[in-house]
């Protein structure tokens, strides 16, 4: 018997890619899981319906090739590239709805997006430049362009002192030192400021990164309070806490928070 023939590129020897698909809306990851399934080298390892689970799998599976969408509650794309270990960090094609002026960043600096809603042969486009771009194995020229890209899309580095809520026509100016705490509420936020309440059209990620770190304190996924406001912490089992402000509102310090009230108490 003769040997073996060396394996062929195109043949299933050849190395997968191993693909990771990202986005809040199922049918938009279906639509992206069907177009994967005509590619016979990309394998894929996992789906993720929000920015949590993709950062967890993005260091869990370690994928070569993420499709990440941009916009997604709580966690938004930005806020997955900067929560991921950059020596981890894969090849990405964004998917985002964004504006023709805003996709002038992602022209300049991403591998490659996907502007919804996108044809096969758009898509066909992306998943080339990937794959080119994962046989030149160039990670530190990606990485280097991640993070202009991050730059640019996050311009603001310093904290807000007033927020700005449009609503039935008005304008209203929100002092943050007089914001009490701040919750999730679908794709909104309710801030409570007294005896108000108002809803913000922003992710609490977003919101997050531009309040005051040494006056805010993030308390889970769905809820920010006001330091200030804070009256006291009861310890709760498995090691979540009863927070209580000075208005008497109850809220829970979630255990993967805890970190963040354990600095500001320099413990």
């Amino acid at each position: 018997m003769g040997s073996a023939a060396p394996p062929r590129r195109g043949s299933a020897y050849v190395m997968k890619i191993r693909t990771l698909i990202v986005d809040d809306e199922p049918l938009a990851r279906e639509r992206l899981r069907t177009l994967l399934a005509e590619a016979p080298e990309v394998e894929i390892v996992g789906e993720c319906g929000d920015g949590r689970e993709a950062v967890a799998a993005i260091e869990g599976q370690a994928p070569d090739l993420v499709f990440l969408d941009v916009q997604m509650p709580e966690l938004d794309g930005f806020g997955v590239l900067e929560a991921v270990d950059p020596a981890k960090l894969p090849v990405v094609v964004f998917v985002t709805a964004y504006n023709e002026h805003a996709l002038r960043a992602f022209e300049v600096h991403a591998l490659d997006y996907l502007l919804k809603p996108f044809d096969r042969a758009r898509f066909d486009k992306a998943l080339e430049r990937a794959r080119a771009h994962l046989q030149g194995t160039r990670s530190e020229e990606l990485n280097q362009r991640l993070a202009a890209l991050l730059a640019e899309m996050r311009p603001e580095s310093k904290t807000a002192d007033r927020l700005v809520v449009k609503s039935s026509g008005r304008v209203v100016f929100i002092r943050t030192t007089d914001i009490d705490w701040i919750e999730a509420a679908d794709n909104y936020l309710n801030v409570h400021v007294g005896n108000e309440s108002h809803l913000l059209r922003e992710t609490m990620t977003s919101l997050e990164s531009r309040l005051n770190p040494k006056q805010f304190l993030r308390l889970s996924r769905s809820a920010i309070a006001n330091i200030e406001r804070i009256k006291e912490l009861q310890p709760m089992f498995h090691g979540d806490y009863t927070v209580i402000l000075r208005n008497g509102t109850r809220l829970t310090l979630s255990r993967g928070y805890r970190d963040k009230l354990q600095d500001l108490l320099g413990k």
